[in-house]
């Protein structure tokens, strides 16, 4: 059997296992805005696996480890699709379930925003005390040094809304994170608009390309930042401090670390859908990029209904979602290091 096959193979496998039967596929449109029909759907979902250059890790490096069977049980995608990506900064480290598929990105998208209007102000593009006005009638003018802290530590989407306009839309975000190197994510529409159009595909048994990424892609992000790989000192520093000063998701992953891992972060919600990516570190001091992405967590009634409680429940699970991945992440990260990468996926779980 070949790579491609195996590969395929593979990504079959994974989409019988995140797919309920009862799940539609919806024509979703491609980098160039093509329309893909549902025909084409295992195609793309081998595009976006990566099959041809994946497939030999996947399936050389997959090992029984404690952290790797753990992370893979508590990410258990039987009430909806759980994605999770983490990686130590130090030793190159991985582990992953369903890092390769997209998840809504929801407000996690803020941190390339703020990246791309960043990289702007080290090339002499912009300035961090350039006044921008509030997209809203009325709406104030502050410094865009203000805009991104807002942005990032209260998630604020008119704040966004201004910085995205700034750098050039949705289109000059995706292709900053093109020229990083992060091919596997797409910002498609302002932060007005996404919310305008919440709940439209349901992120727990759909996969939607747009407004997306993968785990993999944003724990890149994350790790680019926090390297120094693409942005000054300054840029990098204005940044990581505006995610140290997160206070949006507390039941997310600041509940499940200590004060000491210095957790700096950004949280995304949206309907049916919970999300934290971050930087923390291990008791010796190895910092740690992670992604988690959480949709559905409900198959009730009463949520299908509309009742607010169990909506309320079923986001307070997805939170506790994050927060137990987070702490697993944690404390086996912090376990004497070792040589080879640790792949999780959630077929393999209980096994």
């Amino acid at each position: 059997m070949g790579l491609r096959t195996i590969g395929s193979a593979l990504a079959a496998g994974l989409l019988a296992f995140t797919m309920p039967a009862q799940a539609q596929t919806h024509q979703q449109p491609d980098a160039q805005g093509r329309d893909i029909k549902s025909g084409e759907y295992q195609a793309l979902f081998d595009n976006m696996l990566g099959t041809d250059a994946r497939t030999p890790q996947v399936f050389k490096t997959i090992q029984q480890s404690p952290l790797g069977m753990t992370i893979a049980r508590l990410a258990d995608g039987a009430s909806g699709r759980i994605g999770v990506y983490a990686i130590d900064l130090s030793t190159g480290q991985e582990i992953g379930v369903l890092a390769d598929e997209r998840f809504p990105m929801a407000s996690t998208s803020k941190v390339a925003i703020a990246a791309t209007y960043l990289a702007g102000v080290d090339q002499g593009r912009w300035s961090l005390t350039r006044q921008l006005r509030l997209p809203r009638p009325g709406g104030a003018s502050m410094s865009a040094k203000q805009h991104l802290d807002l942005m990032i530590s209260k998630s604020c989407n008119d704040c966004t809304d201004a910085l995205l306009a700034a750098v050039g839309g949705p289109v000059a975000v995706t292709k900053w994170m093109r020229q990083a190197g992060i091919e596997d994510f797409q910002l498609t529409r302002d932060i007005a608009t996404l919310i305008r159009e919440d709940g439209r595909i349901d992120p727990a048994s759909s996969v939607d390309l747009k407004d997306s990424a993968t785990p993999r892609a944003m724990g890149q992000l994350l790790a680019g930042i926090y390297q120094g790989r693409w942005l000054t000192s300054t840029s990098r520093q204005v940044l990581m401090n505006a995610m140290n000063a997160t206070t949006t998701g507390k039941g997310r992953m600041r509940s499940a670390l200590p004060s000491s891992a210095g957790l700096a972060h950004k949280t995304g919600t949206l309907s049916r859908t919970a999300s934290d990516i971050g930087i923390f570190h291990t008791p010796d001091g190895r910092a740690i990029a992670a992604a988690i992405y959480v949709t559905g967590q409900s198959r009730s009634m009463a949520y299908e209904n509309g009742n607010r409680s169990a909506k309320l429940a079923a986001r307070a699970q997805r939170d506790a979602r994050i927060a137990t991945i987070t702490g697993a992440l944690y404390e086996g990260f912090g376990q004497p290091v070792n040589d080879g990468r640790v792949w999780a996926n959630a077929q393999y779980a209980g096994q």
